[in-house]
């Protein structure tokens, strides 16, 4: 498994939700990541999954990355990147290479090692994981036409694994996919953490004690890399909210600026009923044992957000993608979540959304079903069916 993990921690927790399923069906896989996120030290990992660290980078702006060792230029820490990953590669000898969310890899890390497979292990099946919604239509089409993705597409990869519902968001037609590439497409659902170790977040792990009849609202911020301004937007709404009527869990993120949870911080310290969890591995839990929750509007949150069917507040960010905004919209649309557009005035909305929603308001709530959550399990199945097809062939071969 490859996860490029140059923003947030959306492709490390997506990643670790499918590769704890794998590790764990009738028939287990064995597995090895590869992941360039910065945290990969200090998350806990599921037993029997072998990790292996790129070295770390930040994305500074679309396709523009710098390494986050100031010592070490991007180019060597790329070199290095794919080194390592072409090692890990040939050594690990994989059945299944699965990457995620991109085809070539950080700037094109991975192409060396694809090609390698193609040349060197035809029996690898390359298989591609690609949430559902990337970017707008327009900057898909473009980017993948001035990158030759879709030739990389129909040459380099056996299967690709969309991690959403067609009926929702319909990937081939978005992102004008042709027919011969389409037929290589399956629709798994979307991809949520389905365990828990914590039967309560608030009062377990975080020792935050519940406070009896007080609703909890957790507010995140997922990495935390640009989620200070809504987390500093929902401290000054509160300032409108009076005081005790709900208790606030905010979680900033473990790659915020050190000065910006320094902010958040003193500022919260001006409420007894606000307390600040800088750093968990254990969002899913926390938001289960949340009422309301207010978020940026990640993939992985917002599916962790409907699998515990919690009232939610989503604020998408505005740039460099408009990924969380069509999410957002999506989920709104649905009835499933209120959303806050980037050009409304967020203090405003959330002062007026959190008080409605502390006196009973909920969105329309459609129909939770809408959103098919079984994603972790047809992952499994897909690549069961791929590797049964592949046995079946080396059988009827060696006959």
């Amino acid at each position: 498994m490859y996860s490029h993990d140059t923003f947030g921690l959306g492709h490390l927790r997506r990643n670790l939700a499918i590769a704890t399923h794998l590790l764990r069906r009738s028939q287990p896989f064995s597995a090895l990541l590869l992941t360039g996120s910065p945290v990969v030290a200090s998350w806990p990992m599921p037993a029997g999954l072998q990790v292996q660290a790129l070295p770390p980078v930040v994305k500074t702006g679309a396709e523009e990355y710098v390494s986050r060792d100031h010592s070490f230029s991007f180019a060597a820490v790329k070199e290095r990147r794919e080194s390592v990953i072409l090692d890990a590669v040939m050594h690990y000898r994989p059945d299944v290479f699965l990457i995620d969310h991109a085809p070539a890899g950080m700037k094109g890390e991975l192409l060396e090692a694809l090609a390698f497979i193609h040349e060197e292990m035809p029996a690898t099946r390359t298989v591609l994981g690609l949430r559902d919604i990337i970017d707008s239509a327009e900057t898909v089409r473009s980017q993948w036409r001035e990158q030759n993705v879709y030739q990389l597409l129909e040459t380099a990869y056996d299967h690709i694994l969309v991690y959403g519902s067609r009926h929702l968001f319909d990937l081939v037609q978005e992102y004008d996919i042709p027919g011969s590439i389409a037929v290589k497409i399956r629709y798994c659902g979307y991809i949520a953490r389905n365990d828990s170790n914590v039967v309560s977040a608030l009062s377990g792990t975080h020792g935050i004690p519940p406070v009896s009849g007080r609703p909890v609202i957790l507010v995140t911020a997922g990495g935390g890399g640009d989620g200070y301004p809504l987390l500093s937007a929902y401290l000054r709404a509160l300032e409108n909210i009076p005081h005790n009527v709900a208790q606030s869990i905010i979680v900033p993120g473990p790659l915020m600026a050190v000065e910006e949870q320094r902010a958040l911080e003193l500022a919260a310290a001006q409420r007894p009923d606000v307390r600040v969890i800088f750093f968990t591995t254990e969002l899913a839990d926390l938001i289960r044992s949340s009422d309301l929750v207010v978020s940026m509007a990640g993939y992985n949150t917002t599916a962790e957000i409907l699998a515990a069917k919690k009232t939610a507040i989503l604020v998408p960010r505005g740039a460099p993608r408009m990924e969380q905004r069509l999410r957002a919209t999506l989920l709104s649309n649905l009835g499933l979540a209120w959303a806050i557009q980037p050009e409304e005035d967020l203090v405003a909305r959330l002062t007026e959304l959190v008080q409605g929603a502390l006196a009973g308001a909920r969105p329309p709530h459609h129909d939770w079903n809408a959103v098919d959550l079984g994603g972790v399990h047809r992952v499994g199945n897909a690549l069961d069916d791929l590797l049964g097809i592949n046995r079946m062939s080396a059988i009827g071969a060696t006959l």
